[in-house]
């Protein structure tokens, strides 16, 4: 969980370190599992604990499909995962990785479709009145 100020500079940095290198490994289909062949999967985020012990990785599959499926199947690997980051990375403990569905796409999709209704774009093709 991030403290109320928000993320460190060091969970931050070890964060985008860890989605790299889980991108990579995800890329260079260094898991066997069936369920995850031929399988285009996008790291958006990953949030460490302030301890740097726990690390949620938020996954999305190209095109939305099955993205429960997956994330069971990358949860399934996870220690796989885990072994293939320490050899790729160096950090003092390895993280305990967890994946989560990345909702960042739909609440885009969302904030889209809001933005685009009618009375929204009327109301922000209106030119504000101006000050006597």
């Amino acid at each position: 969980m991030h403290s109320p100020d928000g993320p460190s500079q060091r969970q931050l940095r070890v964060g985008e370190m860890l989605r790299r290198a889980i991108s990579e490994v995800l890329a260079r289909g260094d898991l066997y599992d069936p369920e995850l062949a031929n399988v285009s999967v996008t790291v958006g985020e990953v949030r460490t604990s302030p301890d740097l012990k726990n690390a949620s990785v938020y996954v999305y599959p190209l095109g939305g499909q099955n993205a429960k499926d997956m994330v069971k199947a990358l949860n399934n690997n996870s220690g796989e995962i885990r072994y293939s980051l320490n050899k790729n990375i160096a950090l003092k403990h390895s993280p305990k990785i967890k994946f989560y569905v990345d909702t960042t796409f739909d609440q885009m999709d969302e904030t889209r479709r809001l933005l685009s209704q009618d009375n929204v774009t009327r109301d922000l093709d209106t030119e504000p009145l101006e000050e006597e």
